[in-house]
Formats: structure tokens, sequence, C-alpha cells
């Protein structure tokens, strides 16, 4: 799977990704955390926790950015929301320890190891729950979610394991599908940065070739496709459509009204609090 290659497609594609969510102003106050000691990477994590409130050990989703970097809007967009939902949420900068901004500053493909390298600090958290941890992402976020639990080296090297995924329009070509936890994919038909087409083989287990992946593998997959949805439907600040190198972004709000509740229902089934 060629991860640089898509970075690079994707990176000039979702600026000005999101603005604040009103719905989750209630929430209070995260905090900008420390993910890794120096001496533990050459480019430590940082990231904005949100922790809700109450004694017991919380489930927790771990959001990762897309190509345009500002994870601070995720937090914005996601963060809140989720953590209105009883979930701690881990927003994750990937970019600024490297010193980039974009996909296309670094030529570096290490990215997907993020989520692992987040999942490690949350799963020694003593407010977290280790056994019901999600991964989230968007657009080149979401690719880094599917690699990091599609069955391979990469899984099988943690000691730490996800629960559930989610990605919204992720690129889907190149992967078989060949997943270890539930995962949930929300993409527009209209998208032509990421084609839906491609999340539909995914789903069905075959790849660019159509060969199949094995019929023994019982990971269920949910495919949601939005009729009039394009790429970045959940980006408020997405309300005048835009046309960049060629690929349309609009925002939708019945798209990202419906996203948000399938959202809500999936964390709910797989990690959420089983009273």
């Amino acid at each position: 799977m060629k991860l640089a290659k898509i970075a690079v497609i994707t990176s000039a594609f979702v600026i000005g990704h999101a603005l604040a969510c009103p719905a989750a102003r209630s929430q209070s106050v995260g905090t900008t955390v420390e993910l890794e000691t120096p001496l533990a990477s050459s480019h430590p994590l940082q990231g904005y926790l949100r922790r809700p409130s109450g004694t017991a050990p919380s489930p927790a989703v771990i959001l990762l950015h897309s190509c345009n970097g500002n994870w601070r809007h995720i937090d914005d967009r996601w963060g809140k929301r989720i953590a209105s939902w009883g979930y701690a949420t881990l927003s994750v900068d990937s970019f600024g320890p490297r010193g980039i901004k974009a996909c296309r500053n670094s030529a570096s493909n290490d990215f997907t190891s993020d989520a692992y390298r987040a999942l490690h600090f949350l799963a020694q958290h003593p407010s977290i729950d280790p056994a019901r941890i999600a991964a989230v992402g968007f657009s080149w976020g979401g690719l880094s979610v599917l690699v990091s639990v599609e069955r391979g080296p990469i899984e099988l090297a943690s000691p730490d394991k996800f629960r559930a995924a989610v990605a919204f329009y992720p690129p889907c070509a190149g992967l078989k599908g060949d997943l270890t936890v539930p995962t949930l994919i929300l993409i527009g038909e209209r998208d032509d940065l990421n084609s839906a087409e491609e999340c539909r083989n995914l789903v069905a287990g075959r790849d660019g070739w159509g060969i199949s992946r094995q019929k023994d593998r019982d990971i269920p997959i949910k495919l949601v496709v939005y009729p009039d949805a394009y790429h970045a439907f959940d980006a408020p600040s997405l309300k005048a459509p835009q046309e960049l190198s060629g690929h349309h972004f609009e925002f939708n709000q019945s798209a990202a009204d419906q996203a948000a509740a399938a959202l809500h229902e999936f964390l709910d089934a797989t990690i959420g609090n089983k009273e």
C-alpha cells in the first residue's frame, strides 16, 4: 500500500476543514498532553485530552486528523461532541512534532504508527479503560485508522489493541478489508477525492484486481454512503462549496447529522458502558 503517494494526493484537499461544533459547548475544557517523553521518539507526540465526569475508568476515542493537520479543529468539531456522550477523547497532533503542516511536506509514511502510540498512552492512563478504546479518523486520518486495524504486522506488533474503528471518507483503494475489529466507514456518494465504490469493494473483500479476502474472518464492517454528500461533508466551514485541485468539497448538514448519529450508535455498541 503506497501511503506516501496517497498522502501527497490528499494533502491539498482538506483546507479549512472544520469549525467548532455548537452542540458541545457545555463540555469542560480539555488538557494538552504529552504522549511520550522526548527520549521515547525523535518526534514525540502530543494531543488534546478530554475526560468525562465520573470516577470509573471510561471508554475512549482517539481522533486522527486529515492532511490539513489541524488537530484542534477535529477536537472542536468532534472531540467536544463525543466527550458529551460520555467518552474520553484524545485528538492527536501528527504534524506539529514533525515540523510539517501537511502530508505533502513530509516524505515520511510512518504516521500510521501514531494511532498505536496514542493507544499506548491511553491504555496506561488511570482514568481510561484500556479494553474500550476506539480510533476515529478523517480522510487521510481515516486511512491511518484502517491500516492500523488491518490484520498484519502493524496490528500484531502492539500489545495494546483497539476495540473499534471508524473512518470518515477515507481512501479505501489498496486495502483488503481484512480487519481485526468492528469497523464503520462513512463516505459521500459524490466524493470525487476518495471513491465510495472503492470502499464498497473493501467491505466486500475485493481489492483493485477483484481478489477477495479470506472468508473465515467474521469481523463486521459497516459502510454508510450518503447519496448527496461530497468530501468533508461534516465540515461547517465548507457551507460555501470549494473546488480544490479539481475536487469538490461541501458541507452537508443532513449527512453530518446522520453521521453523528451513526457514530454515536456504533461507539455505544462497541465500546460503550455495558450496564
